[in-house]
C-alpha cells in the first residue's frame, strides 16, 4: 500500500492563488506535524513561478526521470533530482523550460509518482489548467483533489464547469474539496451562494491579506515564518491540522492489471474488482456468501435505484434521448455512490468507467448481456444458466467469462426484456418470446420448466442488412446464383427457402425482398419482425400471443387471410410452420404470385415432406395426391441454405419444382449447387458453387418479360 498522501492543488482560472497555497500548504504540513513532504510542479504552463516563490534554482526535473524510464532504467539517488528548500519541503520541477512540455508524457506519471510514495507523507502537486491527457494522468493519482476559487463571479463559474468535468471523468465528488482564497474580500460572493452554486465541500477557507502574502512571495519564504500569526498563515496552519487529524479526507486507490481484451492491451480492474465483476453473490450453488466487493455492489446498485428512483420510472416510455440522459446521470451518482461507500478510487478512467458501466447495466440495462449485444461479431447469445452464458462468434459457439449474480438477476433481465412489448413471465407464463429494440429476437423460458434455472437465447441481427455484394464475397452465393434469383423475384416467380435453425434463412429471405420492384405493395407477416425492407410501399404484420387470461391470440393464419382483403402484390411469410401453409398454397394458385417465406427442413426433399405433413396436421381432409400436386403448381423455386461445420453459412441448392413425376411423386431439379471438396488445415470447408446444366423450365417467361439472364450462367 503506498504510503504518500497524493494532494493535488488544481484551478481553471490564473491567478487564484493556486500556487501560493499550494507552496504555503506544504511547509505548514512539514512544520506542523514534522511530516515529510515531497512539492512538485506540474504547471507547464507557467514554469518557474513555483521555484521563484521556494527561491530556488532547480537544475533536474520531471523529464531527467521520464528519460531514464523511457531508457528502462531507474534513479539511483531520487535526492539527486530535488531540492531541499528553506521550508523544510523537498521540492521537484517540471520542467525548466517551457519547450519542455511536450516531453511530460503521460505514460510515465504513475512511474514518478512509485518513485516517491514510499519515501514521504504527503506529496502536494501544483497542476496547471485544463484537462490534457498529461493532467488527467497526475489527478488519476491523486488522493485528494483541491479546486482553488476566489469568491467572484467568473472564478465560482469557472469552478463550478470544473466540478462538472471532473464529473464526467467519473472523479467521485466526495474526493475534490474547495478551498476558498481571498475568502474576506470586500466585493466576495457571500459563502451561502457559493455553496449552492457549488455542490462540493467548502474544505478551507484562506482569507485575504495582500501585504503578508506579498512579503511572502517577494522574500521567496512560506508565510508561516514571514508572519506566523497573520490571518492567512494561521488559515494555512488550520487546514494543514486538518489533512493530518482526518485522514477519511483522503480516497484510497485500488491497483490496476494490464490484460488482453480482444487483442488490445487495456487497463483492467484488479482481480478483486474482477471477482466481483463474475458475480459472487448470494444465491449461486454452494451457498456461496458475498464477499466484501459484491456487498458493496449491491449497496450502490440499491442508493442507484432510490437516488434516480427507478422504481417509479417507467424505462420503456423514455426516448432514447432521455435514456441518455439517465445514464449519464446515474454515471456520476455511482462514481459518488462509490467513493462515499468505498473511500477507494481507481487510478484508470477506462477502469473506472468499466466498473461503471458493470453496475448501470444491472440497474439500467441487460446487465453481463449488454457488452455482448454490442459485439457486432457475435450472432447468438445463449444463458443456459446464471453461471453459464455462451455466444457463437463467426460460426463457433464459446463459453464466456461473463455470469449473472444469481437466479434473480436472470430473472430481472427477461421481465426488462419482455416488459416494452406487455408481455409477462412467471409460473403460470413460464416461456416468452420477445424481440429487443435492435430487432434482436429473444426466447426466455424458466422454472418449472426449465431445469437449470432461468434460460435466455438472443437471435441478434445485424443494424444493416446484409447486401448481395456482401454475401457473394463472404462465400454464401455467386454471381450467377444472385443474377438468377433476381430474375425469379421479378417475375414474380413463387419461392421458399429452406434450411435449419441458423443456417441463414432470414438473411437469404432479406436480400430476395430487395429484388422486389419500387412500385410493389409488399406485405410481411412474422412471428417476430426481423425482415428489413428498404421499399417505401411496406406494410408489417406480427402475430400476437394469448394475454394473461389467455385470449386476444392473433396467428400468423389469422393476419394471412386478412393480408388477402389488403390488396397486396407481393405477400412475404417470416416463416411458414402451421396452418398458415395450406392458405399460403392456395394464395400462390389463386393469383398471389411472387410470394415468398420460409420453412425448416434438411433438404429441399424434406420441404416437400414438411409442407405434406404441415398441411395434414392442420386437420383439412385432404389426400396425399392433391397436397403434392397443389404445391407442385404452387412453388417454383426451392433455395435451400445450410450452416457448414466451418460455421460459414451458404446457399447448397437453388432447385425447381418442376411439376408431378408420377401421381404421387413431385419432380425436383437441381439448378445450382455448393459441391464440397474437403476441409483445409485450419478447419475452413473448400469447396464451390456450381451449375447443374439443367436450364429451368420458366426460361423463357423471364426473357418475355424482358429480363435480361444469359443462358450461360446454367452451363457447368
Amino acid at each position: 500500500m503506498a504510503k504518500a498522501k497524493i494532494i493535488v492543488c488544481f484551478s481553471i482560472k490564473g491567478g487564484v492563488g493556486k500556487t501560493f497555497i499550494a507552496a504555503n500548504l506544504a511547509a505548514a504540513l512539514t512544520r506542523g506535524k514534522y511530516k515529510k513532504v515531497l512539492l512538485i510542479d506540474f504547471d507547464s504552463y507557467v514554469v518557474g513561478d513555483m521555484a521563484r516563490m521556494l527561491d530556488a534554482a532547480p537544475t533536474k526535473s520531471v523529464i531527467d526521470l521520464i528519460d531514464l524510464f523511457k531508457a528502462s532504467k531507474q534513479p539511483t539517488n531520487i535526492q539527486d533530482f530535488l531540492l531541499h528548500v528553506a521550508s523544510g519541503v523537498d521540492f521537484l520541477a517540471g520542467i525548466l523550460r517551457p519547450q519542455q512540455a511536450p516531453n511530460l508524457d503521460p505514460a510515465y506519471i504513475k512511474d514518478v509518482f512509485n518513485l516517491f510514495r514510499e519515501e514521504y507523507d504527503y506529496i502536494i502537486v501544483d497542476l496547471g489548467s485544463g484537462f490534457s491527457d498529461l493532467n488527467i494522468s497526475i489527478l488519476n493519482e491523486a488522493n485528494l483533489i483541491l479546486l482553488v476559487a476566489n469568491p467572484d463571479v467568473l472564478s465560482i463559474s469557472q469552478t463550478k464547469g470544473l466540478l462538472e468535468t471532473l464529473q464526467l471523468l467519473l472523479f467521485p465528488v466526495n474526493m475534490v474539496k474547495i478551498i476558498l482564497n481571498r475568502a474576506e474580500s470586500l466585493s466576495s460572493i457571500s459563502l451561502n451562494e457559493i455553496q449552492v452554486a457549488l455542490h462540493s465541500e467548502i474544505i478551507a477557507q484562506i482569507p485575504s491579506e495582500g501585504k503578508v502574502v506579498m512579503e511572502a512571495v517577494n522574500r521567496g519564504i512560506p508565510v508561516n515564518i514571514v508572519s506566523p500569526r497573520s490571518k492567512v498563515s494561521r488559515a494555512i496552519e488550520k487546514f494543514a491540522e486538518t489533512l493530518t487529524s482526518k485522514l477519511d479526507i483522503f480516497i484510497e486507490h485500488k491497483d490496476i492489471i494490464t490484460a488482453q481484451v480482444k487483442g488490445q492491451p487495456v487497463q483492467k480492474l484488479d482481480k478483486f474488482w474482477e471477482k466481483a465483476s463474475h458475480g459472487e453473490a448470494e444465491g449461486r450453488e454452494g451457498g456461496q456468501k458475498d464477499d466484501d466487493i459484491t456487498s458493496l455492489k449491491k449497496r450502490i446498485h440499491q442508493r442507484l435505484i432510490e437516488e434516480l428512483n427507478l422504481k417509479k420510472l417507467e424505462l420503456k416510455i423514455f426516448s432514447e434521448q432521455a435514456k441518455k440522459e439517465l445514464r449519464e446521470r446515474g454515471e456520476m451518482l455511482v462514481s459518488n455512490i462509490l467513493g462515499e461507500e468505498s473511500g477507494t478510487f481507481v487510478s484508470s478512467v477506462e477502469a473506472r468507467r468499466e466498473l461503471i458501466k458493470e453496475i448501470l447495466d444491472e440497474a439500467l440495462g441487460l446487465g453481463p448481456l449488454e457488452e455482448l449485444l454490442a459485439d457486432p461479431a457475435i450472432t447468438d447469445i445463449m444463458v443456459n444458466n446464471m453461471n453459464e452464458i455462451y455466444i457463437e462468434r463467426n460460426g463457433k459457439i464459446e463459453l464466456t467469462e461473463k455470469h449473472f449474480t444469481s437466479d434473480g438477476h436472470v430473472r430481472t433481465t427477461i421481465e426488462r426484456i419482455i416488459a416494452p412489448i406487455g408481455r409477462r413471465i412467471d409460473e403460470s407464463v413460464p416461456m416468452v418470446d420477445a424481440r429487443l429494440p435492435d430487432g434482436s429476437r429473444v426466447n426466455a423460458i424458466i422454472p418449472p420448466l426449465s431445469l437449470t434455472g432461468p434460460t435466455i437465447t438472443i437471435r441478434k441481427f445485424r443494424k444493416e442488412r446484409y447486401s448481395t455484394e456482401e454475401l457473394i464475397s463472404i462465400g454464401t452465393l455467386d454471381n450467377s446464383m444472385s443474377e438468377f434469383l433476381k430474375a425469379c423475384v421479378v417475375s414474380r416467380k413463387n419461392i421458399i427457402v429452406s434450411g435449419g435453425t441458423g443456417s441463414g434463412k432470414t438473411t437469404i429471405l432479406n436480400i430476395l425482398s430487395a429484388f422486389v420492384p419500387e412500385n410493389e405493395r409488399i406485405i410481411t407477416i412474422e412471428d417476430a419482425a426481423e425482415l428489413k425492407l428498404e421499399q417505401g410501399h411496406w406494410v408489417r404484420l406480427e402475430s400476437r400471443p394469448p394475454n394473461i387470461e389467455g385470449k386476444g391470440a392473433v396467428i400468423i393464419r389469422d393476419l394471412f387471410r386478412n393480408t388477402l382483403r389488403m390488396r397486396p402484390d407481393r405477400i412475404i411469410i417470416g416463416e411458414c410452420r402451421g396452418l398458415e401453409s395450406l392458405d399460403m398454397l392456395q394464395a400462390m394458385n389463386t393469383g398471389h404470385d411472387g410470394s415468398m417465406t420460409t420453412i425448416h427442413a434438411n433438404s429441399t426433399h424434406d420441404v416437400l415432406s414438411r409442407l405434406d405433413s404441415m398441411i395434414l396436421m392442420s386437420g383439412v381432409e385432404l389426400p396425399v395426391r392433391a397436397i403434392r400436386e397443389m404445391i407442385a403448381s404452387a412453388v417454383d423455386v426451392i433455395v435451400h441454405t445450410a450452416r457448414l461445420s466451418d460455421g460459414s453459412r451458404k446457399i447448397l441448392q437453388v432447385t425447381e419444382i418442376a411439376g408431378m413425376q408420377d401421381e404421387m411423386h413431385i419432380g425436383l431439379k437441381d439448378i445450382f449447387s455448393f459441391v464440397q471438396k474437403g476441409i483445409d488445415k485450419d478447419g475452413k470447408v473448400i469447396g464451390e458453387f456450381k451449375p447443374t446444366g439443367y436450364i429451368p423450365s420458366f426460361y423463357d417467361d423471364i426473357r418475355v418479360r424482358g429480363i435480361d439472364l444469359p443462358e450461360s450462367i446454367f452451363k457447368p
